[in-house]
């Protein structure tokens, strides 16, 4: 089947970038549009990304705002919890695709689309696919983590002792509510059964979910892509600073990250923002808090750094800021417990330690000012990723061979 016979159907809360979910889902439309397939993106919140329409991808965007853009509260609760709007017209989208030719992808649902997705996928007969870019499907806060105690969660989703447990970020009010809105996604919309396939960004990750699939769902592992430029091999860092990159939140572990580098007496630099600026900068006056800088600003000051700092508290999906880093030859240190660790094989691109301990983060930070350790660790970072680089085209490949196989009959089981 020629590319240019495919179509695909994609669909995300956002139609434009607002994190990492949505900037894959806009990647991976404008790369299969690029390859020769008929790309229609269906979103729910407006604005759309500009280069969406300037690709000539057909559009469909509801004009609605995300859950937390809503006019009110109740008007955000009632349209994550069933969106109309947004059943009706994918319907009438799905109705209009070629039978045979087309794949249903879907890259988020709880932010704006809402469970209502499901009926007119299902009703369509076409073949689906979900992303598991988080864990909403799984579980209420769409984390296994437990926002009040900032811990991974071990209970069973929807178990009465999850229902009873206030994890939530804002609210345990909130928590009920998304527990109800996942027990209609599963029990009464049946969301996770209309899709045949999932894509999982890791064998870690795939460990995680895998117990709460549909019997029968045949899992993909494809990486997300990151367009990080081959700046060749790094020299020995410009300065002995361990840099952390991302949002400035209790589950990425930022005071983890700072205590450890106070006990070392090494510098910390951050950059990002969030909701913890304020107290991190407090409580750690001798943290450097640099705010969100531009692609080109965050390579440089990769490529200075002594290493990377990954201190997430919780499970994360698929960490692109350890993978750009490895393709700039950045030796990271990554927690035990989060996806990042299947990117970083410990002692030789990086260093593994035990997940919310200072003490161990600490020690592997010492460990990495040994600057001949902290350049074999670089080049083999280096050497390592560009043997089978995460770029938009292996991506946009990999999605290809899964769509096709997803309309061959019959298919063939996968064992991973």
């Amino acid at each position: 089947m020629a590319n240019e016979s495919l179509t695909a159907v994609i669909c995300a809360d956002h139609g434009s970038v607002t994190g990492g979910q949505a900037k894959v889902a806009i990647d991976s439309a404008l790369g299969l549009k690029q390859a020769g397939v008929r790309v229609i993106f269906f979103t729910a919140a407006a604005p759309v990304d500009a280069r969406l329409t300037e690709a000539g991808i057909e559009v469909v965007c509801l004009g609605q705002t995300d859950l937390l853009g809503a006019s009110s509260r109740l008007a955000g609760m009632a349209q994550g919890t069933w969106n109309r709007l947004a059943a009706s017209r994918l319907a009438e989208t799905l109705a209009a695709a070629p039978r045979g030719r087309t794949v249903v992808h879907v890259h988020g649902w709880a932010r704006a689309l809402s469970p209502s997705i499901a009926r007119p996928i299902a009703a369509s007969g076409l073949p689906a696919v979900y992303t598991v870019h988080e864990y909403f499907l799984f579980c209420p806060n769409g984390g296994f983590y437990n926002y009040q105690n900032n811990h991974i969660c071990g209970l069973a989703p929807l178990s009465p002792a999850c229902v009873a447990t206030h994890c939530d970020q804002i609210s345990y009010a909130r928590k009920l509510w998304r527990s109800a809105r996942l027990e209609l996604a599963r029990r009464y919309a049946g969301l996770p059964q209309v899709f045949s396939d999932y894509i999982c960004l890791s064998a870690f990750q795939h460990a995680l979910v895998a117990p709460y699939l549909p019997r029968g769902a045949q899992v993909s592992l494809i990486s997300n892509p990151i367009d990080v430029p081959d700046l060749g091999p790094r020299t020995a860092p410009d300065d002995g600073a361990f840099l952390f990159v991302g949002r400035l939140s209790p589950e990425k572990g930022v005071f983890l990250f700072a205590e450890a580098a106070a006990r070392l007496g090494v510098a910390a630099n951050f950059i990002g923002d969030g909701p913890l600026a304020g107290e991190l900068r407090s409580r750690f006056p001798g943290a450097c808090l640099l705010g969100w800088k531009n692609s080109e600003e965050v390579r440089a000051a990769m490529r200075r750094a002594r290493a990377l700092a990954f201190p997430s508290l919780w499970y994360e999906g698929q960490p692109l800021t350890v993978l750009e880093a490895k393709a700039l030859g950045l030796p990271a240190i990554v927690a035990d417990r989060c996806a990042g660790r299947e990117e970083i094989e410990n002692g030789v691109e990086g260093l593994w330690f035990s997940s919310g301990d200072a003490a161990s983060l600490a020690e592997a930070m010492g460990r990495l000012q040994d600057r001949d350790l902290a350049g074999r660790m670089s080049r083999a970072a280096y050497e390592n990723y560009w043997r089978s680089p995460s770029t938009p085209q292996r991506h946009v490949e990999a999605l290809i061979g899964l769509y096709r196989e997803m309309l061959s009959v019959p298919r063939r089981e996968k064992n991973i």
